[in-house]
């Protein structure tokens, strides 16, 4: 059986990613687009609309020609959507790092990606500097600050060059580059272009409306596929104004909302569990606030009951998704009066879905049944950079996006995601690659096997749990010692939080490792 959405249809948008969102700059005018949060330093629409045009033609006369890749290297500033959107007007693909990855993290991706070029930050230039090293090839990198030795985009943004009009096949060249491990495996490139973000904006707008008036907290990264849309491309295309705050610090986070009066938030499951349970809360005021809206990761049913009771506010909404589709599929509407507990969302517009079998991926279960959720539209990836093997794994030859998530329908239309059968760990709404830590760890002289996978702490967040096998003579090697190991060489979230020394990994005759045995153990272990 294929689901369809209730809604009607909308067309695709063949427009760049810089004209669908900022095509209405100048209609919007003095309307402030963007605050930093933690100084209350703006720019008006018409601001960021100049200063894009004019980075975008510096770039140009700086070398960046169509086709390039650019890679933006930052946390969330006022400047970074004026990067993201003048290296697409100048005719480049964005690829997006995190700004906690390591030199040796980011030169992976700066070398799968083929990045010519990398904008970053003074307090970052060093990881970027190093990358660059390994990789080579890099043109230049410039920075969003000050920092010697490199040009800064405030200067280049009062550059005189002429201004660029690159031509853009919107369903062909790639917008941005994020990267995702998808279902498996490491970190890959999606290829998502210039039409499948900007429809995938077109269709959010039914559920999700916003406009001149609204104000959105941009706390979650902007390059985390989420944060890109929900907090960047979606209230910049409607007039709204986006608070940007670098990083989540809780009391930060919510006097910004008390000053800013901050109407919607797109948030993870660990803000949501801090809204429902922190006192600080209770210290500030937080009645501008009209709904909360949660992705990334699963969100407990009690957990979001007592986040709206707390806040005297309507459910907390869910949405689904995932990089590849860029990313929306589900949202639980604005307007919805009573949203099942536990649902996140019906079906975007023009996005068709099916739930198939386990066991038998041509077969649909029966209605209400459990399955891995097929999710088809316009909003789909074109495949992962250089990899069509795992682009032909993921995407079937009907066009059927494999999730590798479980879920169920029930009669009205709302789907419930209740597992999943990929191996990906989501820690506090970040990917982690079970099997990229597994190769990291085996590179330690006294590890003689090692299986990563999910397991749940107190508080209902995912972590990594390594299970190791020592090597003979070892026998001194203890969890703090592995959990360092691993901490030295890869960004934050990646942690392993857990250890367990068992005496052997189990796996498949392929080679292949047994998670779900580990799974099956893990769960014997906490009942």
């Amino acid at each position: 059986m294929i689901f369809h959405s209730e809604y009607a249809d909308v067309p695709a948008v063949d427009l760049p990613i810089h004209e669908a969102v900022l095509g209405r700059a100048a209609e919007f005018g003095d309307t402030v687009a963007l605050v930093d949060g933690t100084n209350g330093t703006n720019m008006t629409y018409g601001q960021l609309d100049t200063y894009h045009r004019a980075l975008a033609a510096a770039f140009t006369d700086a070398g960046v020609r169509k086709g390039d890749v650019l890679a933006l290297h930052s946390p969330n500033t006022v400047v970074y959507p004026a990067v993201f959107y003048a290296a697409s007007r100048a005719g480049a693909t964005v690829t997006t790092a995190h700004p906690l990855a390591t030199a040796e993290e980011l030169a992976t991706q700066l070398r799968d990606s083929a990045a010519r070029w990398i904008v970053t930050v003074g307090p970052l230039l060093e990881v970027a500097r190093r990358s660059a090293e390994l990789v080579g090839g890099i043109e230049e990198i410039f920075v969003c600050d000050r920092a010697v030795g490199h040009r800064s985009v405030r200067d280049l943004s009062r550059s005189t060059a002429p201004q660029v009009t690159v031509p853009v096949d919107p369903g062909e060249d790639i917008a941005v580059l994020p990267y995702s491990s998808g279902t498996t495996g490491v970190p890959k490139g999606v290829m998502l272009t210039h039409r499948s973000i900007a429809t995938n904006l077109a269709q959010m707008e039914p559920v999700v409306p916003m406009g001149p008036g609204d104000r959105i907290l941009a706390i979650l990264p902007f390059f985390h596929i989420y944060g890109l849309t929900a907090l960047m491309n979606a209230p910049l295309r409607h007039g709204a104004t986006v608070v940007v705050l670098p990083r989540f610090d809780l009391d930060q986070f919510l006097a910004a909302i008390q000053t800013y009066r901050i109407t919607g938030l797109y948030v993870a499951p660990p803000i949501v569990l801090a809204l429902a349970k922190h006192p600080a809360v209770s210290r500030y005021d937080l009645s501008s606030l009209r709904y909360v809206l949660c992705a990334a990761a699963p969100l407990d049913s009690r957990l979001a009951a007592a986040c709206s009771a707390r806040l005297n506010l309507p459910p907390v909404r869910q949405a689904y998704g995932m990089t590849e589709l860029s990313p929306g599929t589900h949202i639980v509407p604005l307007d919805a009066t009573d949203p099942p507990p536990g649902a996140v969302g019906k079906l975007l517009p023009g996005t068709e879905m099916r739930v198939v079998r386990l066991d038998d991926p041509d077969a649909d279960v029966a209605a209400g049944g459990e399955g891995e959720i097929l999710i088809r539209g316009p909003q789909v990836m074109k495949g992962y950079l250089g990899r069509p093997g795992d682009t032909a794994a993921m995407i079937d030859p009907d066009g059927w996006v494999h999730t590798g998530d479980v879920g169920r329908v029930d009669a009205d239309g709302w789907l419930f995601v209740v597992d999943r059968v990929k191996e990906l760990i989501k820690y506090k709404g970040f990917q982690v690659a079970p099997a990229e830590l597994e190769a990291l760890l085996l590179t330690h002289d006294a590890i003689a096997d090692a299986a990563v996978i999910g397991v749940y702490d107190a508080d209902g967040n995912e972590v990594p749990k390594a299970y190791i096998v020592r090597r003979p003579g070892a026998e001194t090697l203890g969890a703090d010692a592995v959990m360092t190991f691993v901490a030295e060489r890869v960004a934050p979230y990646k942690k392993i939080r857990r250890v367990e020394f068992i005496g052997g990994v189990p796996r498949a005759a392929s080679g292949k490792i047994l998670r779900r045995q580990l799974r099956d153990r893990e769960r014997e272990i906490t009942t």
